[in-house]
């Protein structure tokens, strides 16, 4: 009987016919034929479906293929779930086995727009076990393989498209607004350009780095009267110009940091040598927020990095005896707990203000981070700040380690004045990599334990979206709340397309070598650019990733994400292990690139 399927079926004969054995050979094939076709329609059906599922399966249990085949093997029937776990529901059409098509192409390998055919598997109205009833004429079944992904390629396009945007709508200016197909200024300084300068060195974009060189080269002027953050300057202009510098050798960009550098270090000039926060680079004049005499801790002790290495390569120590000053004033300053430091410090007094609330997140993040960076930066030489790092990490595990229920996922949440607050920003995700990259340095052993269990959790604050896209900040639940983890405030559900949980990642893979971390990084790449890619160019923050049919977008890519977010994820994908090796540079907070002191330094 004809089938309209038949024409959908290929055979396939493996393995070489002599022509001795044809008449053999030939009654062998009829014999397994009629027996094949004396088996029930159940049978037949059970037994394709058992060798397609041994094939996926013995190709899936191979580390090295599942690492190039993951996602390309597809089973697919009509009305196939969105949450596809294997669901059992009385009177519904289901697929079993429940194998995802989870493209390693985007756009490319969709599943839904492979053709099927009706009514796979049907359930009897019965109150009691639920037995599926196999329509063998109506089963299709597709395997489909192609080429792998090339997925450092994709991160490079991903940068292209992003680049196009902002050479096309905000050329020399500081932010891209994609949707609005305008710029926005901060300082004027052309911000993306210089953050993303490294990264287009790196990922081999020669085009777009020469042009953006032609620009720092006749169009980049600090003489200018605008005041600038501190902080931000520091990692983003100055971390960028270093860096560039270091990779290419081209003096131009040294020459740069030194003129940045030098115009920075008013901030400098207050009675207790804690900086201000703004600078007026044109006028030389720095000051605090209007607001406040305060300033943030993570802000002053983040950029030590820059100016240390600014120091080395010009020979002047100006810039690293004041940037060392401010440690020295945080380590001996009382107020701490457990290691732990407050947010903020006072620039006249030279004491931490709002005491009592303790954070990984905003405002004092990148104080632990460059704590054990400065530590790798000098050659393991500089005691205090190892000391003052491994206190702070017995710190977070005395006083800010909880588990949420039901998944028992281990967080870092906040304390104030002695009540732990379940709620843990997006920037915490930093934490697994330093940890690792610690570990990875002689650190005690626990700590890469630490980083893996945290890991999984930046994971999940993903993977728990609708959107498969993190928010910025996360609240778990201690006790079972309706079986999520995971709860997430309107006011925080944004995403700016920050770079944390694939800098974890790109740190856990380089240590561990485990495919699993690349895959995150893909399915977090592979979010980005369905939620956030806008057509005409560039990437977009987004206002709400719990709501995949409207995120919500913000128009605003900040330049943290050609300078961070993309370059990590280039270097996760990447199997050049000595492509920034982690044992001769070490990062700044912004992604930059600085080189590890050689011993006689």
């Amino acid at each position: 009987m004809y089938s309209p399927l038949r024409k959908d079926f290929v055979s396939l004969t493996l393995g070489e016919q002599h022509s001795h054995s044809y008449t053999n050979g030939k009654h062998r094939r009829q014999s397994c034929w009629r027996r094949w076709k004396q088996l029930s329609r159940l049978q037949r059906s059970l037994i394709l479906f058992l060798l397609a599922f041994l094939l996926i399966c013995g190709i899936f249990s191979y580390p090295s293929l599942s690492e190039q085949w993951r996602g390309v093997f597809c089973i697919l029937c009509i009305n196939r779930p969105k949450q596809l776990s294997f669901p059992v529901v009385k009177g519904t059409q289901v697929c079993l086995p429940i194998i995802l098509c989870k493209t390693d192409i985007q756009d490319l390998l969709d599943c839904s727009k492979f053709p099927v055919y009706p009514k796979l598997y049907s359930y009897p109205q019965s109150d009691s076990i639920i037995t599926p009833v196999i329509n063998e004429a109506c089963f299709y079944s597709l395997l489909v393989s192609v080429k792998p992904v090339d997925r450092a390629e994709a991160v490079r396009e991903a940068f292209r498209h992003a680049w196009k945007g902002y050479k096309a709508f905000a050329w020399g200016h500081d932010e891209l607004k994609p949707i609005s197909k305008t710029h926005g200024e901060w300082f004027g300084l052309g911000l993306t350009l210089i953050d993303a300068l490294d990264t287009m060195w790196i990922l081999d974009l020669k085009e777009e780095f020469e042009e953006s060189k032609r620009w720092v080269e006749k169009e980049l002027s600090f003489t200018k009267n605008v005041d600038v953050n501190l902080f931000e300057s520091t990692i983003r202009i100055l971390g960028g110009l270093l860096s560039t510098y270091h990779l290419t050798g081209d003096s131009l960009f040294l020459d740069k940091a030194k003129d940045i550098g030098s115009r920075l270090m008013p901030a400098f000039n207050t009675p207790s040598k804690i900086p201000f926060s703004d600078v007026n680079i044109g006028k030389g004049i720095a000051h605090p927020p209007r607001w406040t005499t305060d300033s943030t801790v993570a802000e002053v002790t983040s950029i030590q990095l820059e100016f240390r290495e600014l120091s080395r390569l010009t020979q002047d120590p100006q810039y690293q005896k004041a940037v060392d000053e401010v440690m020295r004033q945080v380590h001996r300053l009382d107020g701490k707990h457990d290691g732990l430091v407050p947010m903020f410090i006072n620039t006249n007094s030279g004491k931490f203000t709002h005491r009592g609330v303790f954070t990984l997140g905003a405002r004092a993040d990148s104080y632990y981070e460059y704590l054990l960076k400065q530590w790798l930066q000098g050659g393991k030489k500089e005691p205090e700040l190892l000391e003052d790092y491994l206190q702070a990490v017995e710190g977070v595990k005395k006083n800010l380690l909880r588990q949420t229920s039901p998944s028992k996922l281990v967080f870092v949440g906040e304390l104030s004045h002695g009540r732990l607050n379940p709620k843990m920003d997006h920037l915490v995700c930093f934490l697994p990599g330093t940890l690792a990259l610690g570990a990875h340095n002689g650190l005690p052993a626990d700590h890469m334990d630490l980083a893996m269990q945290l890991m999984e959790t930046c994971h999940q604050m993903y993977v728990q979206m609708e959107t498969g896209l993190s928010p910025e900040i996360a609240h778990f639940n201690l006790q079972n709340h309706n079986g999520r983890d995971v709860d997430v405030k309107p006011a925080d559900r944004h995403n700016l397309l920050r770079p944390e949980t694939v800098e974890s990642l790109f740190y856990m893979y380089r240590f561990t070598q485990d495919s699993k971390y690349r895959d995150w990084g893909w399915e977090i790449l592979q979010s980005f650019n369905k939620y956030t890619r806008v057509p005409s160019g560039g990437y977009t923050s987004i206002g709400n990733v719990r709501d995949p049919v409207n995120p919500g977008p913000r128009d605003k890519m900040e330049s943290f994400f050609l300078g961070e977010t993309l370059k990590y994820l280039f270097l996760l994908f990447s199997d050049d292990p000595e492509l920034i090796s982690l044992d001769k540079y070490v990062f700044n907070t912004e992604a930059h690139p600085l080189p590890i002191w050689p011993s006689d330094s």
